[in-house]
């Protein structure tokens, strides 16, 4: 697919997908969504080959939120009341984006520069490793438009930082800044804005360097915001299983026991 609003380059494993629309600080229109989830599609299948993913924004914002001059979440399409359902793209696109990152095999990592708001928030905080620069700041805008949070987002917020706070990020609408965001542990990691995607790239190095397990413990961990203990373990049995037949593993106990360390090729 020839991109117009995203660029895909990957390196060393690494695929580096890039909101590339800075006029509009990479506003996540109904295009640019579309042309996301066509990327993670052809990760997830094996089509772009990657063993991991930096999601990261171009310019000044990692992402400012859906389009509003352009068609995004809140496109003025008509109920069957002649009222506009501002939730019908959501159906249509942006959910199936938010779950094909939540359920992607591949561990990503979201470095947010500048500006995540609305689903702009979401799409950082779907990260399983999300690091900041120093400038990056968290907005639950909806509030502002009459709008309620999208993307995941009332499902994501409270589990990472608790109902409290996500009560004040959507009902008060204020930037939650870097430092704020590290210390109620929405994000992993901050670092001066300069160091922000080199230190995200190495950090999807280390993951692409790792075994195939660690798509299994990806999954086990999002699937346990939803589960109990004893589906839990139940889980973690089935992925062993799993794991415990793939090459990695073998080489991964070869490695040990003759104390050198482990080749592994996600396998």
């Amino acid at each position: 697919m020839d991109y117009k609003k995203i660029k895909v380059e990957v390196t060393d494993g690494v695929a580096v997908v890039t909101m590339a629309d800075p006029t509009t600080m990479n506003a996540a229109g109904m295009d640019l969504a579309a042309e996301l989830s066509h990327a993670f599609g052809a990760l997830a299948a094996g089509v772009i080959e990657a063993r991991a993913i930096v999601l990261t924004g171009e310019g000044r914002g990692f992402c400012s939120g859906a389009n509003l001059a352009g068609g995004g979440a809140t496109a003025r399409e008509l109920d069957v009341d002649g009222k506009p359902d501002a939730g019908r793209a959501l159906e249509t696109i942006y959910n199936p984006l938010v779950c094909l990152m939540r359920d992607t095999p591949l561990p990503l990592v979201t470095a947010v520069n500048g500006a995540a708001a609305g689903i702009g928030c979401s799409f950082g905080l779907l990260g399983d490793i999300i690091v900041a620069g120093e400038s990056a700041y968290f907005l639950q805008a909806f509030r502002r438009i009459g709008l309620v949070p999208d993307g995941g987002s009332t499902y994501l917020l409270p589990r990472a930082i608790g109902r409290a706070r996500a009560m004040e990020m959507a009902l008060l609408g204020e930037k939650i800044g870097a430092a704020k965001a590290l210390e109620w542990g929405l994000v992993n990691r901050v670092v001066p804005d300069a160091d922000l995607l080199p230190t995200a790239i190495g950090i999807a190095k280390e993951l692409a360097n790792g075994p195939a397990s660690l798509g299994q413990i990806r999954k086990l961990i999002w699937d346990s915001l939803d589960s109990d203990w004893a589906g839990q373990l139940t889980a973690e049995r089935k992925a062993q299983r799993i794991a415990g037949k793939t090459h990695d593993f073998v080489e991964g106990v070869t490695a040990f026991l003759q104390k050198r360390i482990a080749a592994f090729t996600g396998k």
